[in-house]
């Protein structure tokens, strides 16, 4: 190879290595009409410290009386004698979830939650009121509602931070959402995400330029106290170096232009 070849191969090299741009796009094999067939497995059970609200309305309001605790100032510092029990500045008690998987509540005792989801425990209750003779037939509804189950989004987002989980199932392109989506310099095709499990933590890597492999994510539902990391692309790697030099700043450009006046002068003198 002469010295022209030569210095255009390593141009032409130079170029394609700056210009290449980012991932950016989700769901890059999608089709239309495409179905895959989601996992069931995504509902959020409830685990040992976790809170939750649970409200009882009855026909009869001294059961509601009973069953729903008002918060007052003055209740604070009651875990003594009710160590499953905490208090909430909005108005409402809300139950803990204990270390034996159970939360303590009025007219029954222990209650196993863990393993439930909020439906489940919200119809164990009502139907163990009503097994044990402790309230009047229906009308009975009991609602459960998550207090302090959240999820954290870091990296490359918009709005970092923790977020709240309202809803029985929360995908990882919810909790994305939450923090205001990525940004251009979010790596789209390798989210980690950091989770608990069985007193380890285990790291998985998600896809989301591909629809099948997101869905088959076994994150793709998050669960309570999971991390989800955006990491940063290559040009935002290029970025944090001391000359910080890409295609889209003008000091690339210069020792583009630089290289090339050296080139020419080679190939002139040559």
């Amino acid at each position: 190879m002469n010295l022209k070849s030569y210095l255009f191969v390593l141009l032409s090299m130079t170029l394609l290595a700056a210009c290449r741009a980012p991932q950016i796009s989700y769901y890059q094999d999608a089709e239309d009409g495409m179905s895959i067939a989601l996992k069931e497995n995504g509902t959020i059970k409830l685990r040992p410290m976790d809170e939750v609200v649970v409200v009882v309305n009855a026909k009869d309001q001294k059961y509601v009386n009973v069953l729903n605790f008002p918060y007052t100032p003055g209740r604070i510092g009651l875990s003594a004698t009710s160590p499953n029990v905490s208090t909430q500045a909005q108005g409402v008690m809300s139950y803990k979830v204990g270390s034996d998987g159970c939360i303590d509540f009025p007219l029954l005792g222990k209650v196993k939650a863990a393993g439930l989801s909020r439906e489940k425990l919200a119809a164990k209750i009502k139907q163990e009121l009503l097994d044990r003779k402790k309230v009047a037939d229906d009308p009975l509804v009991v609602t459960v509602e998550f207090t302090n189950l959240n999820v954290s989004v870091l990296g490359e987002v918009k709005n970092p931070g923790r977020y709240n989980i309202t809803k029985d199932q929360l995908t990882i392109l919810e909790a994305i959402s939450m923090a205001g989506d990525m940004s251009i310099y979010g790596e789209r095709d390798e989210v980690v995400v950091l989770r608990e499990e069985d007193g380890k933590q285990k790291s998985y890597f998600v896809d989301l330029t591909s629809v099948k492999k997101l869905l088959d994510s076994p994150v793709y539902y998050l669960q309570q106290n999971d991390v989800v990391y955006v990491k940063p692309n290559s040009m935002r790697q290029r970025q944090a170096t001391v000359s910080g030099n890409t295609v889209y700043t003008p000091s690339f450009w210069i020792s583009v232009a630089s290289l090339l006046t050296t080139i020419t002068a080679l190939i002139i003198n040559n």
